[in-house]
């Protein structure tokens, strides 16, 4: 019974420094963030935090990869509410920009994600979540006929590197009607890749 107690707060105090620490990163960027603020708003101590942490950086890498995920989830359920392997790929694709354009998304995972794990881990952790994902639906589209036979990695590469940037822009246009506008233009780029 101690060790599961003794697990459970080593848990909660792990949830709580990713809490904080997603939290503030996503108010106020990487760079603003000091660990003395992390572990003040966590509640713990700066030892607890490098007993569970190597430092920010480490810290920051976890709270990427639980945005990331987050982001598949709802992508995912988004592709998954429909039957169509066509539609599953365009609901995703949209829903991706959709949730890329909560500023904290693209704050922890657009943003400051290349720039303080480098753009070679960021793009990475990018392949092994939603480009993986997005790969496999291209794949599968490919094999069914639905998209033209090519090479899927350089699709896959071009839709992913598009839909980021899109969802930066979004981030700095702020105009009313851009996120339709931007959502139209992804569905007018995916359905020149249907056959007809």
């Amino acid at each position: 019974m101690g060790n599961t107690t003794r697990a459970e707060q080593r848990e909660r105090t792990r949830r709580a420094l990713l809490g904080a620490a997603r939290a503030l990163f996503a108010a106020e960027g990487y760079g603003a963030v000091g660990l003395a603020e992390i572990v003040k708003a966590a509640e713990v101590t700066k030892g607890a935090l490098y007993h569970h942490f190597d430092g920010k950086a480490d810290l920051f890498r976890a709270a990427l990869a639980e945005v990331q995920d987050e982001v598949g989830r709802r992508v995912s359920s988004a592709a998954d509410a429909r039957e169509d392997p066509w539609e599953q790929l365009t609901a995703g694709c949209q829903e991706f920009i959709t949730a890329a354009t909560d500023p904290d998304i693209q704050r922890i995972m657009l943003i400051d994600g290349p720039a303080v794990l480098g753009w070679n881990e960021w793009r990475g952790m990018d392949e092994a979540s939603s480009a993986r994902h997005l790969a496999e639906a291209l794949t599968d589209l490919v094999e069914r006929g639905v998209i033209a036979r090519q090479p899927v990695a350089p699709l896959a590469h071009l839709l992913s590197g598009a839909m980021n940037e899109a969802a930066l822009w979004l981030a700095s246009s702020g105009g009313p009607g851009e996120l339709a506008d931007t959502r139209a233009a992804l569905s007018g780029i995916l359905d020149a890749l249907r056959r007809q």
